[in-house]
């Protein structure tokens, strides 16, 4: 069974997120075009990880909001304030939006068969056979049709994230959002997770991925932003911002990792 790309459009509209003092993000606003694949650079700490967890509402914003394809993500207008959704709303929302963590987050009492199923059978997206229909084609798709009946802890690091993107594509969500996808895994192992995400992107679905990888960012990336403190510093195509980086501050992160 395959299934139709679907994308959108994202949009951040001024997003200020504290914890205390901290301050992670200080006035965020960014727009990602439907089947754009967008890479965010930056240091530890400049609010990369939690701006995507305030796309899909994982992090509710102190200021801004967040539309996919113009509907609110997480809350909703009433009158001059936005009220928050009810959590079963937001999770509806979730449907539309795939994200693929550090870590896998893989179910590990579950098969590969049975992670890359349970969304869309628990949704009411598809029946239990045609979900596993579905992720029998997805995890042939990211390349481990030997592996459906394998655990987890029976896979290695580059193996799980293949599994969790398999994952995330299940719901044919409108954008996808990859958390330092490859940061967890052993150097041998990148290269087999990017592949499949290049493979993902040409499939036209919406990306947003947080990334250390400058080279999947110059090959991939339609538009590459760079954060700082909680702040886009300056965004373009790669050739724009890892070639000839307007600010200073680019020039010395990068100068830095390549």
């Amino acid at each position: 069974m395959t299934a139709p790309t679907r994308s959108a459009a994202v949009e951040v509209h001024d997003v200020h997120k504290w914890y205390g003092a901290n301050r992670v993000l200080r006035g965020v606003s960014l727009t990602v075009r439907p089947s754009e694949v967008m890479v965010i650079l930056g240091p530890s700490g400049s609010g990369k990880s939690t701006l995507l967890r305030v796309i899909n509402h994982l992090e509710k914003p102190e200021v801004g909001y967040v539309s996919l394809d113009g509907e609110l993500i997480g809350v909703r207008r009433q009158g001059e304030r936005l009220k928050e959704l009810s959590e079963r709303a937001i999770l509806g929302q979730r449907t539309r939006i795939g994200f693929v963590f550090q870590n896998f987050n893989l179910f590990p009492h579950m098969t590969v068969l049975a992670n890359v199923a349970a969304a869309p059978a628990a949704t009411g997206l598809l029946r239990k056979a045609e979900a596993e229909e579905l992720a029998r084609t997805l995890i042939a798709r990211v390349g481990l049709a030997d592996k459906t009946d394998a655990y987890p802890r029976q896979l290695s690091g580059g193996q799980q994230q293949r599994v969790a993107i398999a994952r995330a594509l299940a719901l044919r969500p409108e954008v996808i959002l990859l958390d330092e996808p490859t940061s967890a895994l052993d150097p041998e192992l990148v290269g087999e997770v990017l592949s499949v995400i290049k493979d993902v992107a040409r499939g036209g679905t919406t990306l947003v991925v947080v990334t250390h990888e400058i080279g999947f960012a110059r090959e991939v990336a339609d538009r590459v932003v760079f954060m700082d403190g909680g702040l886009i510093v300056e965004q373009g195509s790669p050739a724009e911002v890892l070639d000839n980086p307007r600010h200073q501050r680019t020039r010395e992160f990068l100068s830095k990792v390549l």
